[in-house]
């Protein structure tokens, strides 16, 4: 299999036009459209579906993307061993991150790196478990722990804190406990402690010996929505739960700190996009690391 023609493959994907991805690789049109003709005879497969407006993956299309973008990292890593840097902020780079940061504080400003590279492809994956970053299930992982094994570059983001909260509407209902001791006659919601992925995350204990939650999510959206709802009281990141005015922080002297650590392969430290997305990831919350603490 000829590596440009994977190429070319790669970038009428990312395009979705032949006529957009021969300007992007300064080819001619029709010479391209060749080339992926003959890729697909060489796969014995149809990847595109070409219609006049643009292309569309077929099946057989996508799953052939998920090996050709592992292909890419692969051989961008031997040219980075070669020292033959990528320079081009293009291509695509995936971000595994804890669903509350991903979601609540990601998820809103990625944008504004996409804007600045219009070429870069980010695949935001905002769930609650860890990713293999050998196994190159992301090219860069959130953690909330400082990795220490594996060949791994790791930096710190920020420190941010969680405290209890429930909302106004239960309080009203239900009184507001004034110890750790009244906690225990209201219902509480927290993890489910057999999908709990790391040590940093089992919080609960730090504020009682035996949390015992009545209801327990996955997800710390989920904590949130649930204790917004006035189903009962919550551990919640104090950066996710300030932006609800319906929440009301209770017992106030009870604090838990964290933090955020941007971890990827080191086989990826020359690559320009990768660098370049663990960079932004540092410039967003240096603006607002004011919001975290």
């Amino acid at each position: 299999m000829n590596w440009d023609d994977v190429r070319i493959f790669l970038a009428v994907a990312r395009t979705g036009q032949i006529l957009a991805a021969s300007k992007r690789l300064g080819l001619n049109h029709a010479t391209l459209s060749r080339r992926l003709t003959s890729l697909e005879e060489a796969l014995k497969t149809r990847l595109f579906i070409r219609r006049t407006n643009g292309c569309e993956l077929t099946a057989e299309g996508e799953v052939f993307l998920a090996s050709a973008e592992r292909m890419e990292t692969e051989m961008l890593a031997v040219q980075a061993s070669l020292g033959h840097t990528d320079t081009a902020i293009a291509g695509t780079v995936r971000v595994g991150a804890p669903d509350g940061f991903g979601v609540s504080f990601l998820a809103p400003r990625m944008g504004r790196l996409i804007e600045r590279h219009p070429e870069l492809k980010i695949q935001l994956v905002p769930v609650p478990r860890s990713f293999s970053l050998s196994q190159r299930e992301a090219d860069i992982a959130i953690t909330l722990e400082r990795p220490v094994q594996g060949r791994l570059v790791s930096s710190k983001l920020t420190d941010y804190t969680l405290g209890l909260y429930a909302s106004r509407d239960y309080l009203a209902a239900q009184g507001t406990p004034g110890d750790i001791d009244a906690l225990k006659a209201h219902p509480r919601i927290g993890y489910v402690e057999d999908l709990i992925f790391t040590a940093s995350l089992n919080f609960s204990g730090e504020v009682m010996r035996s949390w015992d939650a009545s209801f327990e999510i996955s997800t710390a959206i989920g904590q949130t929505e649930a204790v917004r709802s006035g189903a009962g009281i919550g551990i919640l990141h104090d950066y996710i739960a300030r932006q609800y005015p319906e929440l009301q922080r209770i017992l106030p002297d009870i604090s838990i700190r964290r933090a955020y650590w941007t971890t990827y392969h080191e086989t990826a430290r020359d690559l320009v996009r990768v660098r370049s997305v663990a960079d932004f990831l540092q410039e967003l919350v240096s603006a607002e690391r004011h919001i975290f603490l």
